[in-house]
């Protein structure tokens, strides 16, 4: 059976250790960067390779670009290569905030094509509180000789898109960021609060029930019709401060059947590089 949204803790349990099977730890704190490798050092699921989101899931920023701006081709498929994953694998992705790092991985492969991927439901402190086992230390799999594959950057909006878009509307723009930060009555990380003109608001942590684990299909794909309002999953585009967490709308859309939604990459972080960009704070 292949995995292509959620795993559960137990069915991964049933596969750890086997050969066609890739498990990366994708933990991070934007406020603290270097917390997430050292907490997998001390304990990760066993066979768990680690990847950092800004070296690993992102190339450097850009006087131009957002904070986390795509890797080249060449640099993913590197990454990819190094941590075990050809398309022949199954990849488990992991984190400790329901999936909102763990997505970015998850989407990233699907861009390339590899779809047989899934994000752990709950993560890691999930996994622990069911007390299935850990291992300490840093893991390494074995490299493959390669893996072949383009971006389809269909799947991907830019600026120039979003500037057309505020002349003549197409699409529905959904803001992923909490509600405070979408309002702009807070700005924790970049220097100008606000959201994009004509954007909706549907903050990331919606997707998930209380213990962390993402609401049933059903659920989801109640709420998401009603925030969409008609509108095609196809004319749908995601952002939030830099492309990360509203990869999270994307899985949980996929989830509830509704395939199909973009990713504006670049998000709020890269709209407000450019002082002449119209911004809107409040709730419209």
């Amino acid at each position: 059976m292949a995995y292509t949204t959620l795993i559960s803790p137990h069915e991964l349990s049933l596969h750890l250790h086997r050969s066609d099977w890739v498990i990366v730890d994708c933990r991070f704190d934007l406020i603290q960067p270097d917390w997430g490798f050292r907490s997998y050092q001390e304990g990760h699921i066993p066979g768990a390779v680690y990847a950092d989101l800004d070296c690993d899931l992102s190339a450097p920023r850009t006087p131009q670009t957002g904070r986390h701006p795509l890797p080249t081709p060449a640099e993913f498929l590197e990454r990819l290569q190094k941590w075990g994953i050809d398309p022949t694998k199954q990849v488990v992705v992991y984190d400790t905030v329901g999936g909102a790092f763990a997505a970015r991985l998850w989407w990233m492969l699907r861009l390339y094509g590899h779809e047989v991927v899934a994000v752990l439901d709950g993560g890691f402190d999930h996994w622990v509180r069911l007390g299935y086992p850990i291992e300490s230390g840093i893991h390494n799999n074995s490299p493959v000789a390669e893996f072949n594959a383009q971006p389809n950057f269909d799947a991907v909006a830019t600026t120039a898109e979003i500037e057309q878009h505020l002349k003549h509307p197409r699409f529905l723009l959904i803001d992923a960021r909490a509600p405070e930060r979408y309002r702009g009555d807070v700005e924790p990380i970049d220097p100008i609060a606000g959201h994009i003109p004509g954007a909706v608001n549907r903050f990331h942590q919606n997707n998930l029930n209380p213990d962390g684990t993402f609401k049933s299909p059903e659920q989801l794909r109640e709420e998401f019709i009603a925030l969409l309002q008609g509108t095609p999953p196809e004319n749908v585009v995601v952002y939030c401060g830099s492309g990360v967490t509203s990869c999270h709308h994307l899985l949980a859309m996929e989830i509830a059947g509704l395939r199909g939604a973009r990713l504006y990459v670049g998000s709020w972080s890269e709209w407000i590089r450019d002082s002449s960009h119209p911004i809107a704070t409040g709730n419209e």
